[in-house]
């Protein structure tokens, strides 16, 4: 499939490389020329070096699609999520986090079956397309459901195991990081890679210190050193955690995590709001990734993480939605804006965290964050993961600057097109994933009705 993006702005965001007007050509889900094009009609302040627009050459696409000036750049990168916990939207709401897993979340998701997840996945692949995200990161319950629901749906996902003392096994979980991560000609495992026609990798990880023994993390952490394997969990999401941990142990989660060498290969934190001195020695020493959920951590009032410090230090950051239940919304541009703004107020700093930064984190880090790194830029030979942003509405006017007007003004109003490994999945409203919304409402509802039934 040979298909041409043309008369479009390009932000490939790679560094130090300015939105040009250009276009972007696409074969069989790789890149296959990102050019810099002098268009008339859309000409940028700065077309030096721009090439001639070619002569169309009619026959040898077999699509065309003009972008109509508006902006193309990498797909978002959901770096943290449960997309199976679409059925608990706006049903968990308004408790604290122990008492909102404990009382409301666990006791629900013991009820679900694999064909429940995969069905409730379909809805949330729904909701990721439309606000631009090509990729995610998922932790939950059965992970060949969710799986299977983003092959069908062609959304790219990355597996992390949920394992703790209630869910899974160290064996399980070693089972499916072999299953869903191809071999090397020497018949070693490739971390985070895909095969050449997946949409689908696997990565080690824990739910959290909390709900693992101490034995469980060991064994994680010798699994993690067979394996050369970085390790993912929700980390320091609430004080509560962190003291917790502390009367256990005497350390902090990660310092403690770090003393059973669980992160000797690297890995992540989803959420690391409450983090100290010691914590982020860890980071910096491991090159560990901080997956900031800002919305998620509002609403269940666990605090602010702080993202400018992880910056200062050199941590990189992505973000994530965290799921549809503690949420609620599965929308990369509020985090985006939840993240440059609660800095500021952290910070006491209007000056705190760039839009540009946080540009970097929804697209660049979080691909690498997940071990997508033939999916963070827009270049010659990544795989064609890319968003459409239309230009053309009020809150992207006028155009001083198009990266802060996505961070500061965007939405999911703005998403003209969704692209995944070179297939268009949703343009204009309309989705091209292969069923119709509407049936895919009606089994989500009909799971809801069984599992709880006064709804």
């Amino acid at each position: 499939m040979k298909i041409r993006l043309h008369h479009a702005r390009v932000l490939t965001m790679e560094p130090n490389r300015p939105i040009f007007a250009g276009e972007v050509w696409v074969e069989d889900g790789r890149i296959t020329h990102v050019k810099h094009v002098m268009d008339v009609k859309y000409a940028m302040e700065d077309d030096a070096g721009a090439e001639k627009a070619e002569a169309d050459e009619t026959g040898i696409w077999d699509q065309e699609i003009d972008c109509g000036g508006n902006l193309l750049l990498p797909g978002f990168k959901n770096a943290h999520t449960h997309s199976g916990m679409t059925f608990l939207r706006s049903m968990a709401d308004d408790l604290p986090l122990q008492e909102w897993l404990n009382d409301r979340v666990f006791p629900l998701e013991a009820k679900l079956t694999g064909e429940d997840i995969y069905q409730l996945t379909k809805l949330a692949i729904l909701e990721y397309l439309t606000s631009g995200i090509t990729g995610i990161f998922d932790m939950y319950l059965d992970p060949a459901a969710t799986a299977r629901a983003c092959r069908e749906l062609g959304m790219r996902c990355v597996l992390v195991s949920g394992l703790n003392n209630f869910t899974s096994s160290l064996e399980k979980m070693e089972e499916e990081y072999r299953t869903w991560n191809p071999r090397c000609e020497d018949g070693g495992i490739v971390p985070g890679r895909r095969g050449a026609n997946s949409l689908i990798s696997y990565q080690l990880g824990v739910h959290a210190e909390y709900t693992c023994s101490r034995k469980l993390l060991e064994g994680v952490a010798a699994l993690a050193h067979k394996l050369k394997a970085p390790v993912y969990l929700h980390l320091a999401e609430t004080e509560k955690e962190v003291s917790e941990c502390k009367e256990r142990y005497g350390r902090t989660p990660a310092v403690f995590l770090d003393s059973l060498g669980l992160f000797d290969y690297g890995g992540g934190g989803y959420h690391c709001v409450h983090m100290t001195e010691a914590d982020l020695e860890v980071f910096q020493k491991r090159g560990l990734y901080v997956i900031t959920n800002p919305a998620s951590n509002l609403k269940l009032a666990s605090g602010i993480a702080p993202i400018a410090e992880f910056d200062r230090r050199g941590i990189p950051v992505a973000i994530g939605t965290d799921g549809p239940a503690s949420n609620n919304c599965l929308d990369m541009f509020r985090e985006m804006f939840l993240v440059t703004a609660l800095s500021k107020l952290r910070e006491g700093d209007a000056s705190s965290m760039d839009a540009e930064k946080v540009l970097q984190m929804a697209t660049v880090q979080g691909a690498r964050a997940m071990g997508l790194e033939d999916c963070d830029v827009l270049a010659e030979g990544k795989r064609a993961d890319l968003v459409l942003i239309d230009l053309h509405q009020p809150n992207m006017q006028p155009l001083h600057n198009i990266p802060k007007n996505l961070v500061y003004s965007g939405s999911k109003a703005n998403v003209a097109m969704t692209m995944i490994d070179g297939k268009v999945l949703y343009r204009k409203g309309t989705f091209f994933v292969g069923e119709e919304p509407e049936r895919i409402y009606e089994n989500c509802q009909a799971i809801v009705r069984r599992l709880i039934p006064a709804s």
